[in-house]
């Protein structure tokens, strides 16, 4: 039987259905995406470490350009997001640091222009991720949280899908980074999600 027309999100067959023991545990599954974007975050700077300014500034023909440009969106991207989960009706106290950073407004700018100063950044802001993933609840997920995208225009969406996108725009770019890092000749070495499931 082909299933090349499912909907994404539907079973393969509609009489099998998730029992509450077999269904993934969405707060740990976001615990879990925390604890792998931190982790990540570390092998990809490490990598970058080793590369010159020069190498790491230079234009790759990325859509961010450079090495050091991509950090930064990643960084700039994940701020814009976490300062519109602070919006959430719940009031998330562990994202209350963000008060004191401005919103960026173009996430193509080299916010950091060294790699020193965006991985210190990158390093706190990680945390932070990880300390508010852990304090979310189930009943926060399925709220709707209203924002204004970077054009200004309003959008309100499921919060679940919204977390979904924030840790999957992660790796999108962390992947774009990896294959920088891999034509400059450095080895991230394991990347896959999988070392961190026992």
């Amino acid at each position: 039987m082909e299933h090349h027309d499912r909907r994404a999100g539907k079973l393969y067959d509609d009489a099998i259905t998730p029992t509450r023991e077999t269904a993934v545990n969405r707060i740990e599954h976001i615990a879990l995406m925390a604890t792998y974007n931190q982790w990540m975050n570390r092998k990809v700077y490490d990598a970058a470490g080793t590369l010159t300014h020069a190498q790491l500034t230079l234009d790759r023909q990325a859509f961010f350009g450079s090495i050091l440009g991509t950090l930064n969106h990643l960084t700039l991207g994940d701020t814009v997001w976490l300062k519109r989960f602070a919006e959430h009706p719940a009031n998330f106290a562990a994202l209350a640091p963000l008060n004191g950073i401005a919103t960026p407004s173009d996430l193509k700018q080299l916010a950091f222009a060294s790699l020193a100063e965006l991985s210190a950044h990158r390093a706190w802001l990680d945390q932070l991720i990880i300390d508010w993933a852990n304090s979310l609840h189930e009943s926060h997920l399925d709220q709707h949280l209203r924002y204004h995208n970077m054009r200004g225009l309003a959008a309100e969406k499921p919060f679940f899908g919204l977390l979904v996108h924030f840790f999957n725009h992660q790796t999108h770019h962390r992947g774009q980074v990896t294959t920088l890092l891999s034509q400059a000749g450095v080895d991230v070495g394991i990347t896959d999600l999988l070392a961190l499931i026992d």
